[in-house]
């Protein structure tokens, strides 16, 4: 590959051709060319990668994010940075540059969960966010959130996540499952999900749709997922509910729900 026309190209068209890939691509072929390899700190490159919105959600940041290239900032974005005074995060897939956003417990609606009697906030210790809510006591569990698809990436498969723990004295979450839907533009499809290890009563339940463990500790459940057109507007609406037991639940721990892009 170093050798050929392709190896007496200036490297500005080099920086050219790799902007045009992915990162993931890019990283590949830095480690087979010499060429490539000179262009791979380049700001033209990582420029075309970071989101064209980037600065603005940086200036949305609860702490400034420091770099000194364009490549740093990429791979800084690749871990998640709080933002809308903390109650919100924003983090890049690290092999394509895509759009990940996650909405605190405090950014969505959780229905009486301004009633103590309900619902409890508190501190966990190793959380994302500053504050997660804890449920107490239910009979009727309402969990929703919204987001302007204005802001994800274009062209991408989304879904839509609830994030949780469960408390050491948790009961009622198992039977019956949970539904949840995630709606954009087209009818929503309600799915059966159980936000309980211990699934019961629901048969066969297929992959993701109960609880899996993330890698910061917490578990999450897929509620849905959507598709995001270039240049697509509105809001996506996704929730997750359980009315129909009519019995009581405790020790559900909610952090909030991510969108990221469907893991291909």
């Amino acid at each position: 590959m170093d050798g050929g026309d392709f190896g007496r190209l200036p490297e500005g068209c080099v920086s050219h051709v790799v902007s045009f890939t992915t990162p993931r691509d890019a990283c590949r072929a830095s480690l087979v060319s010499s060429n490539f390899r000179s262009t791979w700190d380049s700001d033209s490159v990582w420029e075309r990668f970071l989101p064209s919105d980037c600065m603005e959600v940086l200036s949305r940041a609860v702490e400034p994010v420091g770099f000194s290239s364009k490549k740093e900032l990429y791979l800084r974005l690749c871990r998640p940075i709080l933002i809308d005074g903390g109650t919100k995060s924003f983090a890049l897939v690290r092999s394509s540059g895509k759009k990940c956003f996650m909405l605190s417990a405090r950014a969505i609606t959780i229905i009486w969960g301004d009633t103590p009697a309900y619902w409890t906030w508190i501190t966990p210790p190793d959380a994302r966010f500053s504050e997660a809510a804890e449920l107490l006591d239910v009979c009727l569990l309402g969990i929703g959130g919204k987001m302007d698809v204005k802001i994800l990436s274009g062209d991408t498969t989304y879904a839509a996540y609830l994030v949780f723990k469960l408390s050491d004295e948790v009961y009622g979450l198992n039977l019956p499952p949970q539904h949840s839907y995630v709606r954009f533009r087209d009818p929503p499809l309600n799915h059966n999900v159980c936000i309980h290890p211990q699934v019961t009563g629901m048969a066969d339940p297929p992959a993701g749709r109960v609880p899996q463990m993330r890698g910061d500790g917490w578990m999450e459940v897929e509620m849905g997922e959507f598709y995001v057109e270039n240049g697509a507007e509105g809001e996506v609406d996704m929730a997750l509910t359980e009315a129909n037991g009519r019995h009581w639940k405790k020790g559900l721990i909610v952090l909030g729900i991510e969108v990221r892009p469907k893991e291909e």
